[in-house]
C-alpha cells in the first residue's frame, strides 16, 4: 500500500517542474521588458548607425509564442553586410571511420561523440550582429578599441544582467569605444528548447548583443564557440583593436584594463599581445571524476603554456593569426589548452600577469581575501563570483567611499 502515494508524488514532480520553467521564464520576461524600454531605443539607434539611410522600418504584427513573448522583429535590408557568414547548412555525420581504430575502442565513451564529430567545426548562426564591430557612422567614436566577448549559457541570464550593469557596459572612455558581445550556443538536449530559444531571441531583441550558434551548449563544445568566434571576428571586424575574452562569471577591472593596454601600445608590444593568468608546465588530468578528465587515448602528452579560460587580452592581428592557424589544428575539448595550442603553433607563448586571477585572488576559497574590495580595485580579472557578488564588489570598488592603499605601478 506503501507504494501507491509514492507514485502519486513522483507523478506530480513533472507537472510541477514545468510551473517552476514557466514562472521562472515569466521573471525572466518582467526584467527583460523592464529594460526594454532602454534598450530597443538604444539598438535601434545602433542600426540605424550601421546601415543609415537605408535603414528600412520593422516589420510589425509580430506572432506570440505560448509564453506571450512577441517573436522579435526581424530588419529586411538590400544593403550589404560587411561580410558574410557561411555556414549555412548544419550537416554533420560522424566520421565513421574513426570506429575502427583501436584507440577509440578503448576510449572513454564520454569522448565518443567529441571524437566521432569534431571533424566539424563552423555552424550556422542563430543570432549575429555584423555591426557590432562596425565604424559609428561619423559620430565621433570612430573605431571600436576593445571588444569584450562573454561567454554565456541561455539560463545564465542573470549574470548577463549583471555583466551589463558593470564591466560589460558599453560606452566610450577617453575616446575609446568599448562594445559587448555574449556567445552562445542552443539549449542542450531534455530542456524546454522552444521557450528558452524564443527568451533568448527576446533579450537579444533588447539589448543586441548576442551571437549565437547551432550546436549544443556544452563543456566540450566551447572549443566550438572559440574557433567560431575566431572567424566570425575575422570576417566582421577589421577595425576592432584589442578582444577581452573572458567568463559570465568574472570581475573585471575596465579601468585597470585599458590602462594595461596603454603601456603595451607605448611599448610597441602589443601585436602579439596575449596576456592572463598563464599557466605552464601543465599536463592532462586523469583523474575520471574531473571536469577537466583527460584520457590518455585523447592526449598523452605536457600541455604548451594556456592562459586560464576566466580571462585574457589578446590583440586583433593576433586573434586573425589563430584564426588562420586553427582552421588546421586538431579540435580539442578543452577550449584554453586549444588556444594554447594554436600559439605553440605560431611559436607564441600567453603572457603572465599578475593581475588576472582566474582561480581567486587566492586559491583558498573561504579566505577573506577573496573579498576585499582593495583587491579587486587594483587587479584586472578575478574570478569567480555570482551575479549578485558583482554587482555588490562592482559598486563598492567604484564608490569614493573607499579607502585603499596607494596601487603599485601595473
Amino acid at each position: 500500500m506503501d507504494h501507491f502515494p509514492r507514485r502519486k508524488r513522483v507523478g506530480l514532480l513533472k507537472p510541477l517542474l514545468s510551473l517552476s520553467l514557466v514562472f521562472a521564464s515569466f521573471l525572466m520576461i518582467h526584467k527583460l521588458k523592464v529594460a526594454e524600454k532602454d534598450g530597443l531605443a538604444a539598438k535601434h539607434a545602433r542600426d540605424a548607425s550601421w546601415c543609415g539611410s537605408k535603414c528600412p522600418p520593422l516589420k510589425k504584427g509580430a506572432m506570440k509564442n505560448s509564453l506571450g513573448i512577441s517573436d522579435p522583429p526581424q530588419r529586411v535590408s538590400n544593403a550589404t553586410p560587411p561580410g558574410s557568414w557561411d555556414a549555412q547548412v548544419l550537416n554533420c555525420s560522424e566520421d565513421a571511420s574513426v570506429r575502427t581504430k583501436d584507440w577509440f575502442r578503448r576510449l572513454d565513451p564520454r569522448f565518443h561523440q567529441f571524437v566521432l564529430h569534431r571533424h566539424c567545426r563552423y555552424f550556422p548562426m542563430l543570432l549575429n550582429h555584423p555591426e557590432k564591430c562596425a565604424d559609428d557612422g561619423g559620430g565621433g567614436g570612430g573605431v571600436v578599441h576593445l571588444l569584450m566577448v562573454v561567454k554565456s549559457v541561455i539560463e545564465q541570464h542573470d549574470r548577463r544582467e549583471a555583466v551589463r550593469k558593470t564591466w560589460g557596459r558599453e560606452h566610450t572612455v577617453g575616446g575609446k569605444r568599448i562594445k559587448t558581445l555574449f556567445l552562445l550556443g542552443s539549449p542542450t538536449t531534455g530542456k524546454d528548447t522552444k521557450n528558452l530559444q524564443k527568451l533568448i531571441q527576446y533579450e537579444d531583441m533588447v539589448y543586441g548583443d548576442i551571437l549565437q550558434w547551432d550546436f549544443m551548449d556544452t563543456f566540450f563544445n566551447l572549443t566550438l564557440k572559440e574557433v567560431n568566434f575566431l572567424k566570425w571576428f575575422d570576417i566582421y571586424c577589421a577595425g576592432v583593436e584589442f578582444i577581452f575574452k573572458g567568463d559570465d562569471d568574472v570581475f573585471v577591472n575596465t579601468h585597470n584594463l585599458l590602462e594595461l593596454i596603454g603601456f603595451k601600445v607605448e611599448e610597441r608590444k602589443d601585436a602579439d599581445l596575449f596576456v592572463g593568468d598563464t599557466i605552464s608546465k601543465a599536463i592532462p588530468i586523469r583523474n575520471r571524476q574531473s571536469k577537466y578528465y583527460i584520457p590518455k587515448e585523447l592526449y598523452d602528452k605536457p600541455y604548451p603554456p594556456y592562459a586560464g579560460g576566466g580571462g585574457f587580452l589578446m590583440s586583433s592581428p593576433l586573434a586573425r593569426r589563430l584564426f588562420v592557424v586553427s582552421k588546421d589544428l586538431e579540435l580539442y575539448p578543452i577550449d584554453d589548452v586549444f588556444l594554447g595550442m594554436c600559439l605553440q603553433k605560431l611559436r607564441l607563448a600567453p603572457e603572465i600577469h599578475p593581475g588576472f586571477r582566474t582561480f581567486g585572488i587566492t586559491r583558498r576559497k573561504v579566505s577573506p581575501m577573496n573579498s576585499e574590495p582593495c583587491f579587486y580595485r587594483n587587479l584586472i580579472v578575478v574570478h569567480k563570483l555570482s551575479a549578485q557578488e558583482l554587482l555588490g564588489m562592482w559598486s563598492v570598488v567604484h564608490s569614493d567611499a573607499l579607502v585603499c592603499a596607494q596601487r603599485a605601478p601595473m
